[in-house]
């Protein structure tokens, strides 16, 4: 359980943050750089949700619950070292189910022949935005990777999130249609 009851501590004045596992890593650490995007996705994902009806907000009220899983996933490195505790890992279940998430909200939506401009509704502008910084997450995160065990459901669930927020700003677009790109239009 989570027990919050002072925000600032000064243990970070120095220019280090700590990770789960009590490991202190400098702030510009690539893993804290990679739960940092995580967790700005989930900050535009909680602008999206402004304009989303009930029946998506409900499924990004759930992936935003799901991305302090992976925040905590990150921040605990998986060092095979005994923590004394079992850490929170992102699973292949979640993965599975925003694969569905995507096939269903896809079966609503014509076959794309042109790329979409990150625009339209306000809905899809900000689902946009969390999916291109959701995009620089998982950059972040396969760097990480090369460097550190990053677990595999953590990185496809990171792949299939991105899927997922183009999807629905495709859906968030449909009163309206999809913003096309026009190759060359303003030569």
């Amino acid at each position: 359980m989570v027990k919050l009851n002072k925000i600032y501590t000064r243990t970070g004045d120095d220019g280090t943050t700590g990770l789960a596992s009590g490991a202190r890593r400098p702030k510009h650490d690539l893993r804290v750089e990679a739960y940092g995007a995580v967790d700005e996705t989930n900050a535009v994902i909680g602008l999206a949700r402004l304009h989303a009806a009930p029946e998506l907000d409900a499924v990004l009220s759930r992936i935003q619950n799901e991305l302090f899983d992976l925040g905590a996933d990150l921040a605990t490195p998986d060092t095979g070292e005994d923590l004394g505790y079992e850490p929170l890992r992102i699973v292949q279940s979640q993965v599975e189910r925003l694969e569905t998430d995507i096939d269903v909200a896809n079966a609503a939506l014509a076959p794309l022949k042109s790329f979409v401009l990150p625009a339209g509704a306000p809905l899809s502008a900000h689902l946009h935005l969390a999916r291109t910084v959701a995009r620089r997450a998982e950059r972040l995160m396969t760097a990480l990777a090369e460097r550190e065990l990053v677990s595999k459901p953590a990185l496809a669930y990171v792949n299939r999130l991105s899927d997922y927020l183009f999807v629905a700003a495709r859906v968030a677009n449909l009163g309206q249609g999809d913003v096309l790109w026009a190759p060359g239009k303003t030569r």
